[in-house]
């Protein structure tokens, strides 16, 4: 047996999809559970990750 190719070319949501919103600053942010709470400065500091693209950001509380 040969492989099975797509018979139709991809559409443009398929081929960008979840990057388009992360590009212009709409990132899906949900608490890192890995490193809940770290102390920084006397403060705490959550850290937090983009479910999409993975970026990452520091918020203190």
């Amino acid at each position: 047996m040969g492989r099975i190719l797509p018979f139709r070319k991809p559409s443009a949501g398929e081929r960008h999809k979840g990057n388009t919103l992360c590009r212009h600053g709409h990132h899906k942010w949900v608490l890192d559970q890995s490193q809940v709470f770290d102390v920084k400065q006397g403060r705490l500091v959550n850290r937090y990750r983009c479910s999409r693209c993975g970026a990452t950001r520091n918020r203190a509380e």
